[in-house]
């Protein structure tokens, strides 16, 4: 209103009540105190610039392909192309604000830092500004909006894309601890390591995941192929890749599941056409059935083992474990936690615990004799 005078609050300076010693003794540590300052701030003011630095140097250190170590920098699929440009757009939003805000702090640090000539009195208290306000009111309104829409934007282009007729179905289940991959329409049943085609502008095959849990939560992730995707009892989720390289891809589940979640780890094998074609042909194939390993099958079959497990071929038919049926074309075993050779499948067989605490599978009280037996029946199984 017109003829309103502004407000402007002050109060009065504070008697100094130093003594003279310690009046010499602050003024002597007022040089260190502002070199310090100013030290501090451009300490501040360098750390976003060292911050985009270090994570684009990491970026171009990450050629195209599968990764020793899976990183999101490394995009091989669609999916994970679109969530890393998206991140790369926060990022900068949120790294300017952050270079603004930390700037314009250095400045006032710097610009307003204590000198030998000031006094002890507080400036004026000033009543702010109403074009201030607006602006850190409207702004961020602004970017959280556009922040939303393009999030909004790249989470509908990845639900809603549309599937080819060449695009293979696998149906993921998550058990504590393992992964079982089911290929319904190719009539294959395997655990923990995922054969998928690789997929091409001129030849697009991309795979559709229909993720479904058969007791907890589960979180299905290869960071270079696509987001953590969750596995939710009776709750069934989707996803899908279109890997663009050959090779193997690791990843792992993603939401704590109980004791062994960390080892609940997963293998994506990327194939050539050929390559598909052949794992295909090999894995519709029943067991191998080798009479010379006829010892180790029938202490498989006679034992607890048929209750959890199945083998193509045999009566052993349990699902509550990996089906066996071709247990030598894993490199793995237990979901990852260690290689699959027949050392360390006697030792997985002899005490589950010693490789994988916690693990659901129990220890099948054989003497040596028999898992060693075992162990060269499933050797067989290719």
């Amino acid at each position: 209103m017109a003829g309103v005078p502004r407000v402007i609050f002050t109060r009065a300076p504070h008697p100094d009540t130093r003594s003279n010693n310690q009046r010499k003794s602050d003024a002597k540590q007022r040089p260190f105190m502002i070199r310090e300052h100013d030290a501090r701030a451009i300490r501040l003011s360098s750390l976003p610039a060292l911050f985009f630095a270090v994570a684009f140097a990491g970026r171009a250190a990450w050629a195209d392909g599968p990764q020793g170590t899976p990183s999101i920098f490394a995009p091989a699929s669609t999916p994970a192309s679109n969530i890393l440009d998206l991140s790369w757009f926060v990022l900068a939003i949120t790294g300017g604000i952050f270079v603004v805000v930390g700037g314009l702090l250095a400045w006032a640090i710097i610009r307003y830092r204590e000198r030998k000539t000031d006094d002890d009195s507080e400036p004026a208290q000033i009543y702010g500004s109403t074009q201030v306000e607006l602006a850190w009111t409207v702004i961020p309104i602004l970017i959280v909006v556009v922040l939303f829409l393009t999030t909004a934007r790249i989470i509908f282009a990845i639900q809603d894309a549309p599937r080819p007729p060449a695009a293979l179905e696998v149906t993921v289940v998550g058990h504590q601890f393992w992964w079982e991959f089911r290929y319904p329409k190719l009539g294959i049943v395997t655990a923990n390591e995922l054969h998928v085609p690789v997929s091409s502008a001129q030849d697009p095959r991309p795979t559709y995941l229909h993720l479904l849990s058969a007791d907890v939560d589960h979180s299905f992730w290869a960071p270079q192929l696509a987001g953590k995707t969750d596995l939710i009892p009776n709750h069934p989720n989707d996803t899908w890749i279109d890997p663009r390289h050959t090779g193997l891809y690791v990843g792992q589940c993603a939401q704590f599941c109980g004791v062994e979640h960390a080892m609940m780890l997963l293998r994506v094998y990327v194939d050539t056409p050929e390559q598909f074609a052949a794992w295909v042909k090999q894995q519709q194939q029943p067991g191998a059935q080798d009479a010379s390993v006829a010892a180790g099958r029938h202490i498989f079959e006679t034992q607890a083992c048929t209750n959890c497990h199945r083998i193509a071929g045999t009566a052993a038919a349990g699902t509550f474990g990996p089906d066996l049926t071709h247990l030598e074309s894993r490199a793995t075993i237990a979901a990852g936690a260690a290689m699959n050779t027949p050392k360390n499948l006697h030792a997985w067989i002899q005490d589950p615990d010693h490789l994988k605490p916690g693990a659901l599978m129990p220890a099948m009280q054989l003497n040596d004799e028999q898992i060693d037996q075992l162990v060269e029946y499933l050797t067989t199984l290719h």
